[in-house]
């Protein structure tokens, strides 16, 4: 009599790489192995101690690859959509990411930053950082998510208009105003006009506002003036402050170096690109 051997973790994990996909879920495995939970869950502790898979959620996992051994995880864009599809949330892939993914050449992003409808704690997965920033209504900025295809499938990731919008929309996530305009100085001349003036309708006005003035201080006018037609008229738009983190304690707050009666912005210090 022939007895069966049943299939190890390890071995599954290995069938997945030479099928070419890297992630799981603990309920996908257990039909896979047909072994209890507490079996399964004793293997995979021996193997995330030996470094061979990570578990950035409960019950989702992620097969590290030989080449990635000393990373201690793949890259993110490899399993982020598996990790949201997983999590029942919609999100994309934006900020300094994202503006990186399209070109900008400032210096690294340390962070793989990524907009969804839930409040969730940032991940530490190898050498990789994860971190989400809150939107409520994520379905308003479908109209400048894109998809783009990775190593191993596909990520959504925001447009060039959406970008911009959105690293002045969450600038302590975005570097500092001259990090923003070092990124846009980069990605400015590829924005569209038109998509940027459908995507402000979206967005509150002081990001508007804010997105609007820096442009046009970069040179791209010509791509904030449908934006300012459409949405900033005479009467919708109160005066805010370019950078409201340093506006405080009158004693310290600089004085204004401009106000922009265009985007009624007040400007307290010029943003500084670095080269």
């Amino acid at each position: 009599m022939i007895l069966e051997h049943k299939k190890t973790l390890s071995a599954y994990l290995d069938d997945l790489l030479s099928s070419g996909k890297i992630v799981f879920s603990r309920k996908e495995a257990l039909a896979a192995l047909g072994v209890d939970q507490g079996a399964f869950l004793d293997s995979a502790e021996r193997l995330q101690n030996q470094h061979r898979l990570i578990s950035p959620r409960q019950g989702f996992y992620v097969v590290i690859p030989p080449q990635y051994l000393s990373w201690g995880s793949p890259p993110p864009a490899w399993y982020v959509d598996d990790l949201m599809r997983h999590e029942g949330r919609s999100y994309y892939v934006g900020l300094l990411k994202a503006a990186e993914l399209h070109g900008a050449t400032h210096q690294a992003v340390m962070e793989f930053q990524i907009i969804t409808d839930k409040r969730m704690p940032r991940i530490s997965a190898g050498r990789s950082v994860l971190s989400f920033y809150y939107r409520k209504n994520l379905e308003a900025s479908r109209p400048g998510i894109e998809d783009r295809k990775t190593d191993t499938g596909r990520m959504k990731i925001s447009s060039i208009e959406l970008t911009a919008l959105d690293l002045l929309r969450y600038p302590h996530a975005s570097g500092g105003i001259n990090h923003i305009a070092t990124v846009l100085s980069d990605l400015g001349k590829k924005i569209d006009a038109s998509k940027l003036a459908a995507l402000a309708s979206e967005f509150e006005r002081p990001a508007v506002q804010r997105t609007g003035w820096l442009l046009d201080h970069l040179g791209f006018q010509n791509r904030t003036e449908k934006m300012h037609r459409r949405f900033l008229k005479e009467t919708q738009r109160p005066w805010t402050e370019l950078e409201p983190s340093i506006v405080g304690d009158p004693d310290l707050t600089p004085l204004p170096l401009e106000k922009s009666k265009r985007w009624n912005l007040v400007i307290r210090r010029m943003p500084e690109v670095d080269e």
